[in-house]
């Protein structure tokens, strides 16, 4: 086709365009002559418009990032430790590297992170197994490790290794009622017909080491939680009993493998999270 002709279908679709908008607007946009200009309203137009043309420009690069994985808004839930421990240096590379994926963390108990994602509320989580019938995806990732934390100055420090028998002759320090760990704790420290326990709830299992620290008692922590070693605290390895918690990936049966920008971070997490259980689980 004739390059003259593209000029002329080109100028005059564009007549055809200004013209609408000026029957829609009821006022005239250009002076028409032997040149074109802009009448008060078109400069007014112009001006008031560019800022749109630049939003829908944007727009269009954003939905090119977020087919790309690139770009978007992933609501992730966590557990602690993983939260504070684990969690920050993974999340701040994968940032550097993903700077227009932007990331909401929700921080709590592995029941109330499902929960969260039931109703719609978080994008995944990294949590232990949820229970069976949940209609969840669970894909483990890592093994959190559990030791006993004394005090220095505790009896019990002599020992090399500590038995579920020589905790129960002490204060121990344990976790919220809904947390996994202190319901596998309390099915290890039940003994029919033995005298009640000494125990203190702490509702943060981070801060378990701050109130050992300070004398309170003695707890079984995340060994991650305990590099380095606190302060004024002896570190004892449980013997007979397996204490140890599995945490990993937990999101919507249709979810799964995550996609775009979660799928971006999913990749992050396991790679980086020590994967101790190569294969996943399915709790429908």
């Amino acid at each position: 086709m004739p390059l003259y002709l593209i000029h002329i279908y080109a100028q005059s679709t564009v007549t055809m365009q200004v013209q609408k908008l000026e029957a829609e607007l009821g006022m005239r946009l250009i002076e028409r002559g032997k040149t074109f200009q802009l009448t008060e309203a078109g400069r007014l137009f112009l001006e008031q418009s560019a800022h749109i043309v630049r939003d829908i420009e944007q727009l269009q690069d954003t939905m090119t990032e977020l087919a790309a994985g690139e770009a978007g808004h992933i609501r992730l839930g966590v557990v602690e430790p993983i939260a504070s421990y684990r969690l920050p240096a993974i999340l701040a590379d994968f940032l550097r590297v993903f700077p227009n994926i932007r990331v909401s963390i929700s921080i709590a108990s592995s029941t109330v992170l499902i929960q969260q994602l039931q109703h719609g509320e978080l994008d995944m989580a990294i949590c232990s197994p949820p229970l069976l019938g949940t209609g969840l995806y669970f894909e483990p990732l890592l093994t959190e490790h559990f030791a006993v934390l004394l005090p220095e100055s505790h009896p019990l420090t002599n020992k090399t290794t500590i038995t579920i028998q020589d905790l129960r002759s002490h204060r121990l320090l344990i976790t919220a009622a809904d947390c996994p760990y202190r319901r596998k704790l309390e099915m290890i420290l039940q003994e029919p017909g033995g005298p009640p326990l000494d125990t203190l709830e702490i509702g943060s299992m981070s801060a378990l080491k701050f109130y050992v620290q300070s004398g309170i008692g003695a707890a079984l922590v995340p060994l991650s939680v305990l590099r380095p070693e606190p302060g004024g605290t002896v570190i004892r390895p449980l013997e007979g009993y397996e204490v140890d918690m599995t945490c990993g990936l937990l999101c919507r049966e249709p979810d799964y493998p995550p996609r775009l920008a979660a799928g971006r971070l999913y990749a992050i997490l396991k790679e980086n999270l020590p994967d101790r259980s190569p294969h996943a689980a399915r709790t429908m």
